[in-house]
């Protein structure tokens, strides 16, 4: 039997992929026996091609399992352990933005009570403060080179 590609084997039904599994099964056995008999080099040669073979069609089945159970999960509240998105362990257990947001009884009344101050001036960062003083120490600086 020829190597199989996956790409065919996409296209094929479930009862099409377990038919060919087990056809490949069976050759494999018939490849094991004629090398306890003692066979031709090519027929030995011939056990990984089938091996490599019937792991690519239990992964295409594997593969098409899993598009079905997600089909099935769609738009369901829970998803099982092996269908949800690894991430990390931290990033799993992180907060969500609505749980992040929600406030305490507590907060609540403290945020009503004694809301943000407004002012009209509003305060300079650090930064633009220093350019400012650096730029008028250059300006008073090139004025008295200019005297």
């Amino acid at each position: 039997m020829a190597r199989i590609k996956a790409h065919e084997l996409r296209q094929k039904s479930s009862a099409d992929l377990l038919k060919q599994l087990d056809e490949l099964k069976a050759e494999l056995l018939s490849l094991r026996v004629a090398k306890v008999t003692g066979a031709q080099a090519s027929k030995l040669s011939k056990i990984k091609v089938v091996r490599k073979s019937i792991a690519r069609v239990l992964t295409v089945i594997n593969q098409q399992k899993r598009d079905d159970a997600r089909k099935a999960f769609k738009g369901k509240k829970y998803l099982p352990l092996d269908l949800r998105s690894k991430k990390t362990r931290a990033i799993r257990r992180m907060l969500t933005k609505h749980e992040r947001s929600l406030k305490t009884e507590r907060q609540k009344k403290r945020m009503m009570h004694f809301p943000m101050r407004r002012f009209a001036v509003r305060a300079q960062s650090g930064e633009s403060v220093a350019a400012k003083a650096t730029a008028s120490i250059h300006a008073k600086m090139l004025r008295l080179k200019k005297k």
